[in-house]
């Protein structure tokens, strides 16, 4: 998949029925106090997000955590609503409904917990929820392969050294 917003074709079925989807779960370290990772994760995602890969407007665009909103604003002042917080516990976790590209209609479940470790912070990204997308197995696989890269961006905007 080219980007984390698209959108594959259908996927495994069993007797008729979809196959049940693992979560997606990605932890990085990076090397900063809880708050500050926390604070870097969801006040500063314009610095760090791959804007010119994973977004609905493409570079130029600029995303921030806004009220209970993740939210892309292109240049043009149009935006998309890439996600719904509805826990927020700073600055220990955040969850949220996420629907990039797409309508809360086929959102997926996304969690972010950050927990103090030697070296840092541990930043652990639970992705869950594939029955609620569009299309589940495509939707899942297209995320297995752009978290990766998107947390490696983090890793570095926190001062890790990226992979």
């Amino acid at each position: 998949m080219d980007s984390l917003f698209s959108h594959p074709g259908p996927g495994p079925f069993r007797d008729g029925q979809p196959v049940d989807l693992e979560p997606l779960v990605f932890t990085v370290v990076v090397p900063a106090p809880v708050a500050h990772a926390f604070m870097g994760f969801t006040d500063h995602p314009h610095l760090w997000w791959p804007l010119e890969e994973h977004s609905v407007y493409g570079a130029g665009s600029h995303v921030e955590f806004e009220e209970n909103l993740i939210l892309e604003t292109a240049e043009d002042g149009r935006t998309s609503v890439w996600g719904t917080i509805d826990d927020w516990q700073p600055p220990l976790s955040f969850h949220a409904s996420w629907y990039p590209a797409s309508t809360a209609l086929w959102s997926t479940e996304l969690r972010v917990a950050f927990r103090t470790v030697d070296g840092g912070t541990e930043v652990r990204l639970v992705h869950e929820g594939w029955e609620g997308a569009e299309d589940p197995a495509g939707t899942r696989a297209s995320y297995e392969e752009g978290w990766p890269g998107v947390l490696e961006r983090f890793v570095r905007f926190m001062g890790g050294a990226g992979g």
